[in-house]
């Protein structure tokens, strides 16, 4: 039964990554002028990248940045439910490119 609810756990979670799937990585920083101007900032291999948010487009970045968190989040979810079901004894090649 134990394996069962975990399987479920591992759907529901694997169902909600696939609602996250339009995000973006960084944060948002705004500076210090006469006059509002964000950026976002982020690692590219291994480098610092700036980019400038558009005024008009700061409430979709906000909530593409958002949606990386909770990406973030429901990966480790899985990650912790996957370890819990291998050691159930559960094979997962069925569930993805094992």
């Amino acid at each position: 039964m134990q394996t069962y609810r975990l399987m479920q756990k591992r759907d529901r979670l694997v169902e909600q990554v696939k609602d996250h799937l339009d995000f973006l990585a960084g944060s948002i920083s705004s500076k210090g002028l006469k006059w509002e101007a964000y950026n976002l900032t982020t690692k590219v291999d291994g480098v610092t990248k700036t980019r400038h948010i558009p005024k008009d487009l700061l409430p979709v970045v906000k909530r593409m940045t958002l949606r990386h968190k909770k990406l973030k989040e429901l990966l480790k979810d899985i990650e912790q439910t996957n370890w819990l079901l291998i050691r159930e004894g559960e094979e997962l090649r069925d569930y993805g490119t094992l």
